[in-house]
């Protein structure tokens, strides 16, 4: 078993359901979603497309996947993560856009979110003491060789290279696409996700995924709001 934290909007949410549309899986119930008929491109080729974010399912990382350290039972982190959850308050990105990151496409801030890049260093340095160390070869599968100084010591202190100074919130919608498709896929993403990217998104609580064994698709766990969250709901 393996735990992440990560944030996902709510399933009623707009945005989600486009995405899961898109990605062909919704984590919150586990199940397929019909992948959308998309004009140029092949169902096969879609399905390649989306292979590996669909296992992870619709989200924002914020805690990498990582096993739980010797000594501490799930019910721990959850306790855990519930009275961290309860402490900060929810962060708005006012716009996302669709950006290429090294190859493949996803949601990410339009502008810097400085409150977003704080939340994420919190959620990793809080709930760190539940992580355990990365065996040698699950460092070995992340090519250190080819990382920045700062991220080969965030790997080696943290578990994870893209945090702190490193850290870009992205919720991903692609796997790695040619150069010679980017084009074509940038522009079917932008009319795919177009009405749902006119709106701000709530980073409204933590997720925390889970999964069930090396290989499997990540499932929703449990949300946990972040305090405010209710209270304006009901000012």
């Amino acid at each position: 078993m393996r735990y992440a934290i990560y944030f996902t909007p709510p399933s009623s949410d707009p945005l989600l359901k486009v995405a899961a549309n898109w990605l062909g899986r919704n984590a919150f119930t586990g199940q397929p979603v019909r992948p959308p008929q998309i004009r140029d491109l092949a169902h096969e080729d879609f399905t390649l497309l989306t292979a590996s974010a669909r296992r992870y399912g619709f989200h924002g990382t914020l805690k990498a996947p990582f096993h739980l350290a010797e000594g501490f039972e799930e019910k721990e982190l959850l306790s855990a993560l519930m009275h961290f959850a309860s402490s900060m308050d929810p962060v708005e990105i006012p716009k996302l856009q669709i950006a290429n990151l090294d190859g493949f496409f996803a949601l990410v801030p339009e502008e810097p979110v400085a409150r977003l890049n704080q939340l994420a260093n919190d959620v990793i340095v809080a709930l760190d003491r539940f992580r355990a160390p990365p065996t040698d070869e699950e460092i070995k599968r992340r090519n250190p060789d080819r990382m920045t100084v700062s991220q080969r010591r965030n790997l080696e202190q943290w578990g994870y290279p893209y945090v702190f100074e490193d850290f870009r919130f992205h919720m991903t919608l692609t796997d790695t696409v040619p150069e010679r498709d980017r084009p074509k896929i940038e522009r079917i993403l932008s009319e795919f996700l177009e009405l749902v990217l006119e709106e701000p998104v709530e980073i409204n609580n933590l997720a925390l995924f889970t999964e069930a064994e090396p290989g499997f698709p990540f499932e929703i766990h449990s949300l946990h709001p972040l305090a405010g969250t209710n209270r304006r709901k009901s000012a």
